[in-house]
């Protein structure tokens, strides 16, 4: 975490006043707290591409993580109005340009989102790709990036497959691969909402799995 910190306070003069700055001024987790102590805010996105460069964010959804349990009263699924056509994407995550006519200005759901992740730990499936996107949108709102502290349950996976000497085949690191070793049901794909709470049940399963014992701290995860 001191990592984190200190890029937050090289960058701390940009991101003053804005509703980021506030989140970082929320402590940050100690990575020796068990991982039930930890507020998790479990996400997902649905973009146009797989390029940050050429795509946009076109939804976002996310579910908090709290006492080892999902809180699904704090659900959102934002969708976000699209600057272009979503194109061919359409046929992966359904969502067509007539559907995001009226959605909501990315800003207004970023803010949201930042709102929601202060004091606790980010969590997404491939966290590479979201937040990618994610630090795109940060850096043209608040001229910085996200600079929150992050679980990839896709790492997570692939680290305790080659600890295990297994060779990871195709989709076997695809989220409902990884879910269906724990023997967690078949959601429908590519929905942001339906994919945060997937991922948040999927972190509860590795962890509690992990844990046994012995316990599970935040730092084995992150």
């Amino acid at each position: 975490m001191w990592r984190l910190w200190l890029q937050r306070l090289h960058r701390r003069g940009r991101a003053r006043g804005t509703t980021l700055h506030h989140c970082w001024q929320q402590p940050l987790p100690s990575t020796s707290s068990d991982w039930r102590e930890v507020s998790f805010l479990v996400c997902d996105a649905e973009m146009s591409s797989l390029d940050p460069a050429e795509g946009e964010l076109l939804s976002l959804g996310w579910v908090v993580l709290e006492n080892g349990g999902i809180c699904l009263d704090s659900a959102e699924h934002h969708l976000i109005k699209a600057s272009a056509s979503v194109g061919q994407s359409a046929i992966i995550h359904q969502l067509r340009d007539c559907e995001l006519q009226n959605a909501e200005p990315l800003s207004s759901a970023i803010e949201r989102m930042i709102t929601v992740a202060a004091g606790k730990v980010l969590v997404f499936h491939n966290a590479f790709l979201d937040t990618a996107f994610l630090n795109v949108a940060t850096r043209e709102l608040y001229g910085v990036p996200m600079l929150l502290p992050t679980v990839d349950t896709l790492a997570l996976e692939e680290r305790l497959l080659r600890r295990r000497q297994q060779v990871i085949k195709a989709g076997d690191l695809r989220l409902q691969g990884c879910r269906s070793r724990y023997g967690l049901p078949n959601y429908p794909a590519h929905n942001a909402l339906i994919d945060a709470i997937a991922t948040a049940e999927l972190l509860l399963a590795h962890a509690r799995k992990r844990a046994g014992n012995s316990g599970l701290s935040l730092g084995q995860l992150l």
